[in-house]
């Protein structure tokens, strides 16, 4: 427990247990089973990922669960990645071990005026290997055995196992949705924490609190309101607040994404966490920083020294060069910031429409990637699917969906505590970022487009298309499906080709199977590099597995 006083004189816990527990000439001598912390990671080692990447694989399907984009970062952001990699050899070595200075300095001066503080590159800025580093970091430095780490649901399933393995106990408090009219759209505003229930779960024990918003899955933005329930209950029982907002720049409707370190008294108390590859849709630049006191930060520094030493520079800098365009751009129309949610915003209302014409229930969301579908009515019609007894519906519903259907998404209840799993099992999330649209500033090698137009002929472009940020490159191939179009072109940056023919009509989910694409352009397109299922999911008669 951290008290006012412990607050400022935290012991780095990993490096503590690690120095304290085996000195190096004994632990040569343990056996396998005690080194192996199992029993705090007992019922994690299924890894849903895994399995349903490869089934995706294996019946090669459309893959709308994993969260990242399916264009190409801006260009000012390309172009300075591959700057830094082939105009200063200075960047192929080590800078500083706790971010590239550029980058710290930008990061400072940015996020500064956000959070209403005068930040300093040196003591509140570390760069990691992408938010992952980040909370892992955070976790290492600042949870000791024992320690209780409460944790909201539905929460980004990598916060349980990184508390454990810290030596730190979770404790899990559920966002339950509030009802609503019938034919009324759901939305993740709707689904809020009980204040009673929340204020129960501090203990002398609680260390910290994780806060995630925009929320991955469920897309949740929490309100001013909410954040200062989640502060007043941090500072009563003196609780570090670990907050993850990578998401914070895809908000929509209007809404605005607010800092829980910005609020009154929080600063001193928060980690705030954040993502280039969101930040950019560069997931695999995989560079993250997080922002804090220096009384707190310099325990993860001691992690980070330790561990990972320095990030690859290459993605530092190319994060540094956007966020230096951001800022001159800030708030106006060709700011990156403002155009991405715009567009992102476009995908997330076609795919809440889509989804409600196929018959399922979509949750409005708020922000980041992600939508959840409420599967309930094909619950109660299909309740006996394949599968283990004791299996979450969800996860079955997702296997039959990939298998029968040619569609990824994910379960739900992977992002719930395994007491509440069964609570939660009758939800898939979806990521809306797999479908195109136009977003100035991006790549011209985009290879990739979904179109609408039925009149088209085979070989000319569409009068009126929908994904298409640039010119179309050739050859191309015009592909005719009931009620659209889908094209397809071979691009030097892609590894084979690749179509896309998802949601052609707000009623249809129409794809193209591979003899059917092979009739209209069997020359253009090599078959074996080609793999789009067929779609067709409908309730009713229609839906049998």
């Amino acid at each position: 427990m951290l008290h006012s006083g412990s607050l400022f004189s935290i012991e780095p816990a990993a490096l503590s247990r690690s120095l304290s527990r085996h000195p190096p000439h004994i632990t040569a001598q343990l056996t396998m089973s005690k080194r192996l912390p199992a029993r705090r990671l007992d019922g994690l080692e299924y890894n849903p990922w895994v399995e349903f990447i490869e089934l995706s694989k294996e019946y090669e399907t459309v893959n709308l669960g994993q969260g990242f984009p399916n264009f190409p970062p801006p260009d000012f952001a390309v172009e300075a990645f591959q700057q830094a990699v082939s105009e200063d050899f200075m960047l192929n070595q080590y800078t500083m071990a706790f971010g590239y200075p550029p980058l710290t300095k930008i990061l400072a001066s940015f996020f500064g005026k956000l959070l209403g503080q005068e930040l300093d590159p040196l003591e509140n800025v570390l760069v990691t290997v992408g938010a992952y580093g980040a909370l892992f970091t955070a976790f290492q430095a600042l949870v000791d055995e024992g320690d209780e780490v409460i944790i909201i649901e539905p929460f980004f399933d990598c916060y349980e196992p990184m508390t454990l393995m810290a030596g730190g106990r979770p404790v899990f408090v559920s966002l339950k949705p509030s009802p609503t009219q019938d034919g009324e759209l759901d939305s993740s505003s709707n689904w809020r924490l009980d204040p009673t229930e929340l204020a129960s779960k501090f203990t002398s024990r609680t260390k910290a609190l994780v806060l995630n918003t925009p929320n991955n899955p469920l897309g949740k933005v929490f309100s001013k309101a909410e954040l200062e329930l989640v502060a007043r209950l941090c500072q009563q029982h003196d609780v570090l607040c670990i907050s993850d907002e990578v998401y914070q720049w895809l908000v929509y409707d209007g809404l605005q994404h607010i800092s829980i370190a910005s609020l009154p008294g929080m600063w001193a108390r928060t980690l705030t966490i954040g993502s280039a590859g969101k930040t950019f849709s560069a997931t695999g630049w995989k560079v993250g920083w997080v922002l804090g006191p220096d009384h707190i930060m310099r325990h993860l520094r001691t992690v980070h020294q330790n561990s990972i030493f320095h990030c690859p520079t290459q993605g530092q800098v190319a994060v540094a060069k956007s966020f230096e365009r951001e800022q001159l751009h800030m708030g106006q129309p060709s700011s990156y910031f403002v155009q991405l949610p715009k567009a992102m915003q476009r995908n997330r209302d076609h795919m809440t429409h889509s989804l409600q014409s196929v018959g399922l229930k979509p949750v409005l969301s708020q922000g980041s990637y992600f939508l959840i579908a409420d599967i309930s009515d094909f619950k109660s019609k299909m309740p006996d699917l394949p599968g283990a007894a004791e299996e979450p519906y969800d996860r079955r519903f997702v296997k039959w969906m990939i298998k029968n259907k040619g569609l990824v998404a994910i379960p739900v209840s992977i992002f719930y505590s395994v007491p509440h799993q069964k609570d939660f099992d009758h939800y898939i999330r979806f990521c809306f970022v797999k479908l195109s649209v136009p977003v100035p500033g991006l790549s011209t090698s985009w290879s990739m487009g979904l179109l609408y137009d039925a009149e088209c002929s085979q070989g000319r472009a569409p009068a009126w298309s929908w994904g298409l940020s640039s010119p179309l490159p050739q050859p191309v191939s015009w592909l005719r499906g009931q009620r659209g179009l889908t094209w397809a072109s071979p691009s030097p940056s892609l590894v084979g080709f690749q179509v896309v023919s998802l949601f052609c009509s707000p009623q249809t989910w129409l794809g193209l199977n591979r003899a059917e694409f092979e009739a209209w352009s069997p020359s253009r397109v090599p078959s074996p590099a080609l793999t789009v299922p067929h779609l067709s999911l409908s309730p009713g008669s229609q839906l049998q597995a």
